[in-house]
């Protein structure tokens, strides 16, 4: 399984990105995805997981500004990120679990997810 997340860059306080994730040695349908993030002097903390349409949590530091989406036919999954605040700034990592579950709080945590990507840096800055 490998896992590359991409879409990372420099943006002022206010804008958007959107981070992709794509992943290679493995089908996306059976797999729960979790974005996380390292943010400068915490651990690693849960953004966001989706197990299929249906289920989806956001941490609620992000909720109604981050959305996460998946498509299964370019086995890539993505975060679109609005409204983007300097303390949104950090790595960011897509994770997987086969037959993960994604349905509360309990579920977004680093590990409940065995295959990581390397990070990609988001930087919110004015």
């Amino acid at each position: 399984v490998q896992l590359q997340a991409s879409g990372g860059g420099l943006v002022e306080p206010g804008e958007s990105l959107r981070l992709s994730c794509v992943a290679s040695g493995l089908t996306l349908d059976y797999f729960a995805i979790g974005w996380f993030r390292r943010v400068p002097g915490k651990g690693r903390e849960g953004v966001s997981c989706l197990r299929n349409d249906e289920n989806e949590v956001y941490a609620d530091s992000v909720k109604g500004r981050f959305t996460i989406s998946r498509d299964n036919s370019k086995n890539t999954a993505y975060l679109q990120m609005s409204r983007l605040k300097p303390e949104d700034t950090g790595i960011y990592y897509c994770a997987t679990e086969p037959f993960g579950n994604c349905g509360s709080d309990y579920d977004l945590r680093e590990g409940n997810f065995r295959s990581w990507g390397p990070g990609t840096q988001v930087t919110v800055s004015s």
